[in-house]
């Protein structure tokens, strides 16, 4: 197999016969004479050439240096375009950026959002993928994910926004048709409605202010892997669900649901923004990842109850 060119060695021939010296060269390029002595012996050493005339008092480019020398300028010249061009590229916003987030909170927040960010950012392009299924960031090649979650430890980098609450929701209908539950174990009096898209759906969670922990099953008229699309049920008095803040604060300001067992809260997750393993992110990465936490992170749907 052949070997690759010395590419290096080239681009150092080239600096030396620009400046007519091994030392001008070598302060030039920030390398020791010796290297860039070695640098030009090594090529002559391939090409079985000199390529310059050395004495005490002048350095000069043989017959075969003066032929080499426009391609090692291309070489050198080549060389530091691409560099400048890269550089260029890594210092303003270009590209595609690979999105994930759960669906529900990609529309209610991030839809509305996602615009002013192409606005700021004219060169950058979205790739969004809205799922309530865990993408794998590595094996499917997303640069981040947007997840509402308890994290577990993983190999992935995590950037917490905010907390996220949950809440026990129904309507004004409801809770006077059927009274507001008061302890967890009133659940199992309750018609529940009921998100799928969690481990054991039916049976849910609480705890206290003092710690006490609380678990019961529950059932009722309806099971969806949407929570978003539990609302109209719940405006309409069918029954009573855990629902993320994010989806009912609306609901709850304008009175159509109301929080009930507020003594008792389910666990909380948090939003994150997530990437892979790997501290060097391109920077359009890098500034969708701030714009999504200049705009989250004061999570503009908490209601304050």
């Amino acid at each position: 197999m052949a070997k690759l060119p010395d590419f290096e060695a080239w681009a150092i021939f080239a600096r030396v016969a620009e400046t007519g010296s091994f030392a001008r060269a070598a302060d030039e390029l920030e390398l020791s004479k010796a290297t860039v002595s070695k640098a030009v012996s090594r090529l002559e050493a391939r090409l079985g050439s000199s390529l310059f005339h050395r004495t005490s008092r002048r350095l000069s480019l043989t017959e075969s240096g003066r032929n080499a020398l426009e391609r090692a300028n291309r070489i050198l010249s080549e060389g530091e375009a691409v560099e400048a061009e890269t550089a260029a590229q890594s210092a303003i916003p270009r590209g595609v950026v690979r999105l994930a987030a759960p669906v529900s909170f990609g529309l209610l927040h991030m839809a509305d959002i996602l615009p002013d960010f192409l606005a700021r950012y004219p060169e950058v392009t979205l790739d969004v993928n809205l799922a309530d299924h865990k993408v794998d960031l590595v094996a499917e090649g997303y640069d981040l994910a947007v997840r509402i979650a308890q994290l577990q430890d993983s190999s992935l980098l995590a950037r917490k926004l905010c907390d996220m609450r949950v809440m026990l929701v129904g309507s004004p209908r409801y809770f006077e048709a059927f009274g507001k539950p008061e302890h967890p174990r009133d659940l199992m009096q309750h018609r529940c409605l009921t998100y799928t898209n969690v481990e054991n759906p039916d049976l849910w969670r609480f705890t206290n202010a003092a710690g006490d922990e609380q678990s019961v099953t529950v059932a009722g008229p309806m099971r969806v892997n949407s929570s978003e699309s539990l609302s109209p049920s719940l405006r309409a008095g069918l029954g009573v669900a855990l629902q993320p803040e994010f989806i009912c604060w609306r609901d709850l300001k304008d009175g159509a649901l109301e929080t009930a067992m507020c003594d008792w809260r389910p666990p909380n997750p948090a939003l994150h923004i997530v990437s892979p393993p790997g501290r060097l992110r391109p920077v359009r990465v890098k500034v969708l990842m701030d714009f999504l936490a200049e705009r989250l992170a004061a999570a503009p749907w908490e209601t304050g109850l």
